[in-house]
């Protein structure tokens, strides 16, 4: 079935399909407007099936050209054909049987970048959700398992390179200047992960030798004379190689592993078995070209999709509603690969940030859904920060339930139990089920259940009786389609920090089940008591973020700065000043909003000075620390009747404050952090730059002077300080002789690099204020912006809707009415970056009613508009439901 008829897909209807696909031969000759592609399908009926049980195949957008069962053409009587769907009407009465079907395909007409398409003059194929019924009938849903042989013909001229899932196998010339190669894959796997590539591309080689000793050809394939932008990714992905290694007992299975960069991608990468395509941002690297985040990413991304290979491709997912079977706990397995190359505690507060920026205002907006759906009318509306990020957080919570042995012994039984499987949620907590005798049926309910929990926290102490209690009461509150919630398992790692810093220890508990420094709770309220406790505790909870809730605990002031201080777990120092910010700048925004002078606690400014100067913490973790809570984290907060303006003062006057308190001790640490070597993207270098380029941003504001910022960008020997002084002065002193001369050099310098040049684009979307609308349409006349190019639209237009309240939430609506003619423009090419671009009005609600007002008459036109696409309209109507 196609999900982007406006069909509502529900998880209760699942069943399996009438027909399996056992084995899949496909032929392709390769042309840009009429390339031919030969389907050979090993049907086999499954047992029960009626006979006469009609074969009905997915299409889209498809040109049939001939249709034969075992060899044999059918007559014109016997099937229906249609672009979207292939109906055999009478198959044979065997159990098996071979349909071949002919398709014609047109890869250079292709926008919507899903089934086979051309990039730069490279063939390539994007086939996850729903892209392989772009290239042939099938029977394309995951639950399809087929072992693929594919046969790729192109003109050498053209397409030197053929490359497809599996291994390699015989290859040859052709007459008229072609030749052929053939793949084989002796793994069964579902539809969407099938690739093809064919072009002409660079090659960068290594091998790698695994656990067991088998060599594996390592190739990851980039335009021409960019191979050297590739050695990160390759150093990557042989790290991440070993590391599933060693943490999870997982080998590589192919006797090859490639990786192709193209230009033009939906997505960021996509895990094919054995040939994994990327959106070339994740794959090209150098320091003169990329940013640290750059790096990480690239590591982390071609982490995610190697990992893949067993938790989503050895193992795949039943049904779309399952996606977070693949997607949340290979997050997870990522997550924990790039705490290990770098540090555990700063890729933490990363996660938490990302996550609270991104999948909490899903939850708490009306496109808030369970990490596992229940239904969908759009397959690609549903690969969210909630499946995701929240799917990553759940796994994680597993592990802090059962302790890291029991949660390796449950993985180890999943992939012996369900290695070749398309399995479900329930089959992932059996194996931790089995492993651990434990009952995990009310933890279930994080996958099945929407909405951010919250924890009230009081406490009390009794020196006569040497007992400290915690009151938690835990609410989850009401999301689309379900105001009524069940009570979670939330299991809260914390700690009682005594006065001296260290972590107390006490006689006894009661009142909940306290296991290994976790609470775990269970009921609506518990009332913890702690014996043996002879002086009040400041209490440590959550830490390491043990669950993804919020957290609203009576503590005064001064707790929070004695553990942002003094807490031995360091997430938990970072939360505690974050929410010291958090609480100022709330505090900030009502008296704005209230016409009130905008003052600052100087003890906040003394803590932020002493937590920068030391040096007992790693630069990385310090520059995190200094980083205010953006606007839109601070709007979250609020809640209700933002006006962004007053947001952006708030923060504005708060880094005055912690700059001007602060500005010796800054100055003195950013000489000290200045680069006076070659470049290294190691995370501790890559923390040093971090750390010196926010000191950067809070000298300037101090000053008031866009020339610290011009000197830093004139001597930067690197993307990422380049990069930062250009946000410096193109967000701190917009239209100054200096940021205009600095963006011209940046833009001259790096005409010629795309990549490159999405970080000029995205870095003016950002600049803050009203004036950026006009920006934003002026860049868009921009002889290198394409609305085709979706890298290019995410730079400029996705950055300024969403990392631009002040801009964007202009209040004339200016901001909403540019969005909307991109969103429509982009949407008649490529409605999957469409709708994504969509969700940036997601919280509209929150806004003062001016503003709510512009956003909903937004809204409304773009669902008024004829022929919306499914993708954009099941946005927009939940959006506005």
């Amino acid at each position: 079935m196609r999900s982007d008829t406006g069909q509502v897909f529900r998880l209760e209807d699942y069943r399996p399909s009438d027909y399996l696909i056992p084995r899949t031969h496909l032929a392709f000759r390769l042309s840009p407007e009429n390339t031919l592609v030969t389907a050979e399908l090993t049907i086999e009926r499954r047992d029960g099936v009626a006979r006469n049980a009609p074969l009905v195949l997915d299409g889209d957008e498809l040109m049939l050209k001939s249709v034969r069962i075992d060899g044999k053409a059918l007559d014109n009587s016997a099937y229906k054909a249609t672009p979207d769907q292939l109906i055999i009407k009478k198959p044979p009465a065997g159990k098996k049987f071979v349909v071949s079907i002919e398709t014609s395909l047109n890869p250079a007409k292709n926008e919507k970048l899903m089934g086979l398409y051309r990039s730069s003059n490279v063939y390539c194929t994007q086939c996850e959700a729903e892209g392989f019924r772009r290239i042939t009938y099938f029977l394309d849903r995951p639950d399809i398992l087929s072992v693929y042989t594919v046969r790729v013909e192109a003109d050498r001229g053209e397409a030197p390179l053929l490359l497809a899932n599996g291994n390699p196998g015989e290859k040859g010339t052709l007459p008229d200047g072609r030749h052929y190669a053939v793949w084989e894959d002796p793994f069964p796997k579902p539809s969407y992960l099938f690739a093809l590539v064919a072009g002409d591309l660079g090659r960068v080689g290594d091998t790698f030798v695994t656990a067991s000793g088998r060599n594996v050809e390592l190739g990851i394939y980039v335009e021409h004379g960019k191979e050297a932008r590739a050695a990160y990714a390759m150093d990557a992905l042989k790290r991440s190689m070993r590391w599933d290694e060693e943490a999870f007992g997982r080998e590589y299975d192919l006797d090859v592993f490639n990786i192709v960069a193209v230009s033009d991608f939906n997505m960021g990468a996509m895990e094919n078995k054995g040939l994994n395509l990327f959106n070339d941002k994740y794959v090209l690297a150098d320091e003169e070209t990329a940013t640290d985040a750059d790096f990480a990413n690239i590591e982390a991304i071609i982490a995610h999709e190697y990992f893949h290979n067993w938790t989503g491709n050895r193992i795949t997912c039943r049904d779309w509603f399952q996606l977070c079977l693949k997607e949340g706990l290979t997050v997870f397995r990522d997550h924990e690969f790039s705490a290990d190359q770098r540090s555990r505690a700063v890729k933490r507060i990363a996660e938490v940030r990302t996550l609270r920026a991104h999948q909490f205002p899903e939850d708490q907006g009306p496109l808030a859904h369970p990490v596992r759906p229940r239904r969908y009318r759009e397959i690609n509306n549903f690969y969210t920060a909630t499946v995701y990020e929240k799917g990553s957080e759940v796994v994680r919570m597993i592990r802090t339930i059962l302790g890291a042995e029991l949660f390796r012994a449950g993985m180890d039984l999943y992939f012996e139990r369900h290695d070749g499987d398309a399995a479900t949620i329930e089959d992932f907590l059996k194996v931790f089920e089995d492993v651990s005798g434990r009952d995990l049926s009310q933890f279930a309910l994080w996958y099945h259940q929407a909405g951010t929990p919250n924890l009230s926290v009081t406490s009390s102490h009794n020196p006569t009786t040497a007992e400290f209690t915690l009151e938690i009461e835990q609410s989850v509150p009401p999301t689309p389609s379900e105001s009524r919630k069940r009570l979670m398992h939330i299991p809260v790692v914390f700690g009682l920090v005594g006065s001296d810093g260290e972590d107390i220890a006490y006689e006894s508990v009661e009142g909940a089940t306290v296991d290994n420094g976790v609470i775990h709770l269970r009921k609506r309220r518990h009332t913890v008591r702690f014996s043996g406790v002879k002086a009040r505790p400041a209490v440590s909870l959550n830490r390491g973020f043990s669950a993804p809730v919020t957290l609203a605990i009576e503590q005064k002031p001064e707790g929070h700065h004695f553990l942002a201080r003094y807490d031995s777990d360091l997430f938990s120092r970072w939360q505690s000043l974050n929410t010291l910010f958090t609480d100022a700048l709330i505090s900030g925004f009502r008296k704005r909003r209230g016409g009130k002078a905008l003052d600052y606690p100087a003890e906040l400014a003394a803590l932020v000075g002493d937590i920068a100067a030391d040096d007992d913490l790693e630069p990385a973790y310090r520059a995190l620390a200094l980083t205010l809570p953006g606007e839109a984290d601070i709007a979250r907060e609020i809640g209700t009747n933002i006006d962004p303006d007053c947001v952006f003062e708030a923060r504005d006057a708060l880094a005055l404050s912690i700059a001007k308190t602060n500005a010796d001790r800054f100055a003195s640490l950013l000489g000290r952090l200045r680069n006076k070597g070659e470049f290294s993207p190691d995370a501790a270098s890559a923390g040093r730059r971090a750390l010196k380029n926010v000191l950067l941003d809070y000298l300037s504001v101090a000053s008031g002077d866009p020339a610290l910022a011009e000197r830093e960008f004139i001597d930067a020997t690197n993307m990422t300080d380049r990069a930062a002084a250009l946000t410096v002065l193109a967000h701190r002193f917009a239209g100054s002789p200096q940021t205009v001369a600095a963006l011209a050099a940046f833009e001259q310098r790096f005409h010629s690099d795309a990549l490159v040049l999405d970080k000029w684009f995205q870095i003016q979307a950002a600049a803050p204020g009203p004036a950026s609308v006009d920006t934003v349409a002026a860049l868009m006349k921009h002889p290198t912006f394409s609305l085709a190019n979706p890298n290019r639209v995410r730079s400029l237009v996705g950055t300024f809707a969403t990392a631009n309240q002040t801009g964007f939430h202009r209040a004339d609506g200016a901001g909403y009415k540019l969005f909307a003619d991109t969103v429509l423009a982009v949407e008649k090419r490529n409605p999957q970056v469409a709708a994504r671009l969509a969700t940036a009005l997601r919280s509209w609600r929150s806004l003062e009613p001016t503003r709510q007002g512009k956003a909903r008459q937004t809204l409304l036109a773009i669902a008024a508009t004829e022929g919306l696409s499914a993708d954009l309209r099941d946005i927009v109507e939940r959006t506005l439901a």
